[in-house]
């Protein structure tokens, strides 16, 4: 009987289809190809060889959320550090004084500057002109403090206040991140306060103050419509909580009807120009209109800002 070489395999004996020469038992579990030890990969079940792992690694597809960008290990997250940010804010304001707070006046909306000698509200007097009746003036976005059209949406005063709009974020963010993504949710968020912003400088009075959350949580009521709509729900019991909420902006005094408007407006605008974004190229139509948008809110805020100054 003729015995093989020294070191080589027996015949019929299997070889690893990586290592030539290499006697192995153990085949891949997915394409059952032989492999040596230094060739196997755990797998769900059993080994694979590098081949497969790879293979498989190139036709998993990533997990994506049902309108583009990939889905939310956790979808509250977003939200959470968004009422973490409204807290902090909202305790740095009580402990430098509430609704005498320079925060509120440096944070919060107000289209023009005005000047506040003691008691009295002085309409369109310049800064100079203030400071000679001994007067405080208080800054605008037609100043200048365009950073305001943001930092209003995370200013609130009274406890109810900021207590009602992260009870409504906190219900729901998270429904919203989870179809969207945490990106495009946080995109939905800022725009719609930044549609109720621009809303709140062109119908608001001139020396007007306006703070609060509203507009983007207005803005998520109404693109938690448009995804309601899309995926044909019942939209009753939303339709039903929004009429109570806008029978609020108006019935109640000192509430900002023109930022709960402007947001709810931008709110569904954005969400129907992510849901209805064609498959094929979602995520450039998605983003583009969302910059065009974006343009189109900074324009109009500097036309009435120009005829404000």
């Amino acid at each position: 009987m003729t015995q093989p070489p020294s070191g080589d395999p027996a015949a019929g004996v299997p070889t690893c289809y990586r290592h030539a020469g290499r006697e192995t038992w153990i085949r891949c579990q997915r394409c059952e190809r032989p492999i040596c030890p230094d060739c196997m990969r755990d797998a769900a079940v059993g080994f694979q060889c590098p081949s497969c792992i790879a293979e498989g690694a190139r036709t998993t597809r990533s997990i994506q959320a049902p309108y583009g960008g990939a889905r939310s290990a956790n979808p509250a997250l977003t939200s959470m550090v968004l009422i973490a940010v409204n807290v902090v804010v909202w305790l740095a304001i009580q402990v430098t004084g509430r609704s005498s707070s320079v925060l509120v006046d440096r944070l919060g909306l107000r289209p023009n500057g005005a000047c506040a000698p003691g008691d009295q509200f002085l309409y369109a007097i310049e800064r100079g002109a203030c400071d000679a009746v001994g007067g405080q003036f208080l800054v605008g976005v037609s100043d200048g403090a365009w950073w305001q059209m943001v930092t209003s949406q995370f200013t609130h005063v009274q406890l109810w206040h900021i207590a009602g709009n992260m009870l409504a974020l906190y219900v729901l963010g998270p429904q919203l991140e989870a179809v969207f993504g945490r990106v495009r949710f946080l995109a939905i968020y800022l725009l719609s306060g930044l549609a109720g912003s621009v809303t709140v400088l062109w119908l608001s009075p001139e020396l007007g103050l306006t703070v609060g959350a509203s507009g983007a949580i207005y803005g998520l009521f109404g693109a938690l419509g448009v995804v309601a709509h899309k995926v044909g729900g019942d939209l009753r019991s939303l339709f039903a909580l929004l009429a109570i909420n806008i029978f609020i902006t108006f019935a109640v005094p000192n509430i900002s009807w023109q930022g709960h408007l402007g947001g709810l407006a931008g709110g569904a605008l954005i969400a129907a120009l992510l849901v209805y974004a064609p498959r094929e190229r979602r995520a450039l139509v998605q983003w583009a209109g969302m910059a065009v948008l974006t343009v189109a809110l900074l324009g109009l805020a500097t036309v009435r800002t120009l005829a404000l100054g």
